[in-house]
């Protein structure tokens, strides 16, 4: 959720990052009016209740003469604060029906635009050249027994896989390696639930323009997650966090869902967009003032991750039109797959700002005794899809694949994955 001084002091500012989502400016506009229509009649209700409690004071020091029609006075008084404390109760609720539809005031220097309209900032690592004809992770899958699409298919539908053998093996060394690398970091691991409430799934903004991406029980009132950010978010939900050391820092470990229901056919081949898969997120809660470097740290903790496993790859500012309502900047790291000759993204950086914990009650104590409002940020360190940069890549010419030297610990010590022998 904006911040309402903000609303209130500089709605300018907030038309102008409306204006580079392609989002609605008349939000803007229509939570001024509501603003002021609930201060208004929150003034009137506070006068009218000082008014009855001075009335009230009265009535106890009258005399029996008068006391008659002060009480009388005090009950068409009472029945004016009701209907006054109703006013201001139905004034709030507006507003926060058009405040919770605005979205985070993205950063400036961040793109104007959509999908197309990032900005590249670099690229790291050389692409591969291959003097024999290229496998894509589908087919590498297949030949090496690691990826059964064909069966994921047959008991759950399109866009669903078994990771099998090497491959079942390949994604927990990839998430024990980033697993390792939080902790180095100082992340506390936490293994999170997948199922949450309405209030926390609304409170990090997921339910929005994409909530048809999401799966929802209607018998239990619970969401499934297509990322544990939402649980992390919600995790100090309502709390007044101790920031005094540093920032609060929490690795989520969790299997994800997404409906993909926007997704049409694209990537309806293997395992690039799929309905189920497993990713670890950072999470950090920090003091705003701090949240630009804690985000660089996250993208430069994502990128030691790729340069591990190998992986050619570029980082991209992502566009304001291409943003989650939450996210006030975005950093997008993109592998290459050969298979396709472009980058596709494997992980993601959003700093949030205070919109997420503004809306989830997120507090911390500042050094006057004071409460103010957190940041919070997130970004992904390792997932399911990074599979198929790391096979595609990595393929050899007799249908192996090499595996990256900092993955090896994790897999026994093993320099190759190679098909079975009949």
């Amino acid at each position: 959720m904006i911040d309402a001084n903000l609303l209130r002091d500089n709605p300018d500012a907030i038309k102008a990052s409306q204006r580079a989502r392609g989002g609605s400016e008349a939000l803007v506009d229509d939570a001024v009016a509501a603003d002021i229509s609930w201060r208004k009649a929150l003034s009137d209700f506070e006068n009218l209740r000082a008014e009855q409690n001075a009335k009230a004071k009265l009535v106890a020091g009258a005399d029996k003469d008068s006391r008659a029609a002060l009480i009388e006075e005090g009950k068409a008084l009472a029945v004016q604060v009701k209907a006054a404390e109703q006013s201001a109760a139905d004034a709030q609720a507006k507003l926060d029906e058009i405040i919770w539809q605005i979205e985070n005031v993205v950063i400036d220097g961040v793109p104007a635009g959509g999908e197309d309209d990032y900005v590249v900032i670099r690229e790291e690592g050389t692409k591969p050249s291959f003097n024999f004809e290229l496998r894509d992770h589908v087919a590498l899958g297949e030949h090496l027994d690691i990826i059964d699409i064909e069966r994921g298919a047959k008991i759950s539908g399109s866009r669903f896989y078994f990771l099998k053998g090497w491959g079942a093996r390949l994604e927990l060394a990839l998430m024990n390696m980033a697993l390792d690398q939080a902790a180095q970091a100082g992340f506390t691991a936490l293994i999170t639930p997948t199922l949450v409430r309405p209030s926390v799934m609304a409170g990090t903004g997921f339910l929005g323009s994409h909530a048809d991406e999401i799966y929802y029980l209607p018998a239990d009132d619970l969401y499934l997650t297509g990322t544990s950010e939402v649980a992390l978010a919600g995790y100090h939900s309502d709390e007044i966090i101790d920031l005094s050391e540093g920032p609060l820092r929490y690795a989520g470990w969790s299997t994800c869902y997404r409906r993909e229901a926007g997704s049409g056919g694209k990537d309806t081949r293997g395992i690039l967009r799929v309905h189920q898969f497993n990713k670890l997120e950072m999470f950090s809660y920090i003091k705003p003032e701090d949240s630009e470097s804690e985000h660089a740290k996250l993208l430069a903790w994502q990128e030691e991750m790729l340069k591990k496993c190998e992986l050619p790859y570029r980082v991209i500012d992502t566009a304001a039109g291409d943003l989650g309502s939450s996210a006030a900047r975005k950093f997008d790291a993109e592998a290459w797959v050969p298979s396709q000759e472009t980058y596709r993204e494997l992980t993601s950086t959003s700093n949030c700002t205070t919109y997420q914990a503004r809306r989830l009650n997120v507090r911390y104590r500042k050094e006057d005794g004071k409460t103010a409002t957190a940041a919070t940020l997130n970004g992904t360190l390792a997932t399911t899809r990074w599979l198929v940069a790391i096979l595609e890549n990595h393929q050899q010419k007799d249908g192996s694949v090499r595996i990256p030297l900092a993955l090896r610990p994790y897999l026994g010590g093993a320099e190759f994955i190679t098909a079975k022998k009949n």
